[in-house]
């Protein structure tokens, strides 16, 4: 057992229960975890001082912690069934403990949540935010009877919801919900704050130690975009994927990064020309925001070590955070292009994938230049388009009308705003056109390897929804021969009007009409199998072995 897992068995206390009938096969079991290429990931450190380099460390170690948060957040039996199969020393229990790790929890996250040990039900949708034997309908009932500020409390990022002894609902904070670890993280995180000689890195540390004690975020996330330094740390409760019920509630994850400073100067030129993008977007002039919030910087960095939402299942390329709108009005959101995962993906899978995919002649132009630039618009664009809006003259939050189907929405919203703004980019000068047809043919490749994540997964089933509409409008049509290729006189209305459609949805709160899309053309159609199907050969995504983070903290 890697010092990793240990560390996160002994961060669980809970007893262990008995496992039942019916599961994978140790055959099984391991060519469903071979279809993540392990990948190691070593960061050159070597220019860090010293006392860089032990903040460093800290920081990592605090990271460690949200792996047991996590597990946690996913499920109230993941801790026991955690325990149970560290027990297990045989090789089917070695298997079913390295997928477990892997997919924080006895699902199987690019097999629609399908659990994988015996004896295991479906996937709680509430995950462990929620009461057990609470139905969504109560919560959303109590949620919307709350006078307002109880409400925001109730539905924001930071509270579990709990019974009274009396049996009445109430919200829990954070800081009170996981109190022995979050002290702990935030004893390191002042460890590391004390040994850093960056000033700003200091500043956040020391800000975001304190937000895990009184639960109050926004100085922190202030800080954040603030944060220009060589260390880059993203750690905190951040996406609320898990929370299937309602896309309310954050999982914690940690990024424990390197900057990369020759990647970040190069495409920073991008944050000049966001409120011209704004400013263009093909919705109606209404939904345009005439100033965005504050700066919008890009960050590439290298991970160390990455933990909790940050690392399970399908690993993470780039992020664009924080996800509170409060701070995005006031300060804008900060683009983070995670170097060495981008790399080892497109090395590992996409280039493979696009010579089974694509024609010939069409595989040749994907390339990583093209697969970096999308990723980074990807992030660019979370933070454009209908953010705080105004429903029936409410003001509200596209994230609260919204609720689960908020996370497909604006990945696909992303994904194909993106597209249209390398376009715009492109059309105006800004971006060599040369990377005009790389773009749509690396980008029609990509969608494969994102649909293999699963259509139950937020990013898998925004990318179907967008394969079926430009196959619809033309931009993407079928060979003879069951490749894929790009229609260029097509494709470019095509995007447009997705984004469209998409950016209207969130505009006006329209939860029936984002509803009716996804459950329409969220689907995977027989065309799109047939590829699928010849993609078994293919890794489906990466499984980092974080190698310089091991070296770190075993000296």
């Amino acid at each position: 057992m890697t010092r990793r897992l240990a560390a996160l068995a002994c961060a669980v206390l809970l007893p262990a229960v008995a496992h039942a009938e019916q599961a994978p096969d140790l055959a099984t079991l391991q060519a469903m975890t071979a279809r993540f290429a392990p990948v190691d990931f070593r960061v050159d450190v070597s220019a860090l001082p010293a006392n860089e380099r032990q903040a460093l460390v800290k920081m990592i170690e605090a990271a460690k912690l949200f792996d047991a948060l996590f597990l946690r957040q996913v499920s109230p039996e993941n801790e026991p069934r955690l325990l149970d199969l560290v027990r297990d020393d045989s090789p089917l229990g070695r298997a079913r403990l390295h997928y477990f790790i892997l997919n924080k929890g006895p699902w199987s996250r690019i097999d629609g949540q399908k659990p994988f040990l015996p004896g295991v039900g479906e996937k709680p949708g509430q995950g462990n935010f929620y009461p057990a034997g609470a139905t969504r309908a109560e919560v959303e009932a109590w949620m919307n009877g709350l006078p307002q500020e109880q409400k925001e409390a109730a539905t924001g990022f930071f509270t579990t919801i709990r019974r009274s002894p009396a049996g009445a609902l109430v919200a829990v904070p954070y800081s009170l919900e996981y109190q022995g670890e979050l002290a702990r993280v935030a004893a390191l995180l002042n460890e590391a704050a004390a040994l850093t000689t960056q000033p700003t890195l200091k500043t956040f540390l020391e800000k975001r130690a304190k937000a895990f004690v009184s639960n109050d975020y926004v100085d922190s996330d202030m800080a954040w975009m603030d944060l220009d330094a060589s260390l880059e740390p993203t750690i905190g409760p951040y996406e609320v994927y898990e929370d299937e019920w309602f896309n309310f509630k954050a999982g914690f994850e940690a990024f424990i990064t390197v900057r990369d400073d020759a990647f970040s100067t190069k495409l920073g030129r991008f944050s000049a020309h966001l409120q011209e993008l704004e400013d263009h977007l093909p919705i109606d002039p209404r939904f345009r925001r005439s100033k965005l919030g504050g700066a919008s910087p890009i960050r590439v960095v290298n991970v160390v070590f990455s933990s909790g939402d940050g690392n399970r299942g399908v690993q993470t390329i780039a992020y664009n955070l924080p996800n509170d709108e409060r701070v995005v009005a006031a300060k804008g959101s900060k683009r983070i292009m995670l170097k060495n995962s981008n790399e080892a993906k497109f090395e590992k899978i996409l280039a493979p994938m696009a010579q089974v995919a694509l024609p010939k002649a069409d595989a040749g132009e994907v390339s990583f230049d093209a697969f970096f630039t999308h990723t980074l618009m990807h992030e660019l664009m979370h933070g454009l388009g209908p953010q705080t809006i105004t429903v029936g003259g409410r003001d509200t939050t596209v994230r609260q009308e919204l609720k689960e189907l908020n996370g497909p929405l604006e990945e696909a919203k992303a994904d194909v705003s993106g597209l249209w703004a390398v376009q715009y980019l492109i059309e105006h000068g800004i971006v060599d056109k040369g990377l005009e047809r790389p773009m749509q043919q690396t980008f029609l490749a990509s969608c494969f390897r994102s649909i293999r994540f699963g259509i139950t997964e937020a990013h898998g089933r925004g990318i179907a929804m967008i394969l079926n509409h430009v196959l619809d409008q033309g931009g993407y049509r079928v060979n003879a021969d069951g490749t894929y290729a790009v229609d260029f006189a097509k494709i470019k209305p095509a995007v447009e009007s997705l984004t469209r459609e998409i950016m209207t949805i969130q505009a006006t709160g329209d939860y029936a009409r984002a509803k009716g899309l996804l459950e329409k053309m969220a689907v995977i159609r027989p065309s799109t199998q047939v590829v699928l199907d010849r993609l078994k050969g293919v890794p489906v995504d990466i499984e980092p072995r974080f190698v310089t983070a091991d070296e770190l903290t075993a000296r």
